[in-house]
């Protein structure tokens, strides 16, 4: 096998490989219409699960197989996410006009915008409420807290107002101590 390898101009590995080659899509379509039957019978599987169903069914088959044998048949599931409704537009509380649509910012401190999020821990739920300025996009005030109060709103406007107090007394040269901070609410 050797002299006739060398003859050829071929490897020994490069012959055997030759040998055990299959035509192509040979041997893979009785797995696709399993495949197919299975995605068919559930819809909403995806290519791990259809592998599992394939090794069950007696099918040796590597999930990256099923994965691209599934996109070659566009039968991955797109699963829809269930919507969560985290706004109450329906209280009879004043809704105020939207005051900044037209607003072009040009320096700091002309708008501040604000938002609340929660942040899920191991074992509960944090509450962060953020302040930035809408030109720079710093964060000139935040607080974190375990419940969602307005004190959370207000802790995080304190810290802005104190932040900008500070920083407009640095800006005019006054010394910062002894001086009062105004009544935020």
């Amino acid at each position: 096998m050797n002299r006739l390898c060398e003859l050829a101009g071929v490897s020994r590995a490069g012959y055997y490989r030759f040998r055990r080659r299959r035509p192509p899509g040979a041997d893979r379509t009785d797995l696709r219409n399993e495949i197919q039957q299975i995605a068919l019978h559930w819809p909403a599987y995806g290519y791990r699960r259809i592998h599992g169903e394939l090794v069950r069914g007696g099918w040796t088959v590597n999930h990256k197989c099923v994965l691209r044998l599934m996109r070659i048949d566009n039968l991955l599931c797109v699963r829809r996410r269930k919507f969560i409704l985290t706004t109450d537009s329906g209280h009879s509380l004043p809704i105020y006009p939207n005051l900044a649509k037209g607003l072009a910012l040009n320096s700091i401190d002309q708008l501040w915008v604000a938002d609340i999020t929660y942040i899920r821990l191991q074992l509960e739920f944090v509450y962060l409420a953020v302040l930035l300025d809408a030109f720079s996009r710093r964060c000139i005030g935040w607080a974190l807290q375990r419940g969602l109060e307005a004190a959370l709103a207000l802790e995080a406007l304190r810290m802005a107002l104190g932040q900008q107090f500070q920083y407009r007394l640095l800006q005019r040269g006054r010394p910062l101590l002894g001086m009062p901070l105004r009544r935020t609410v």
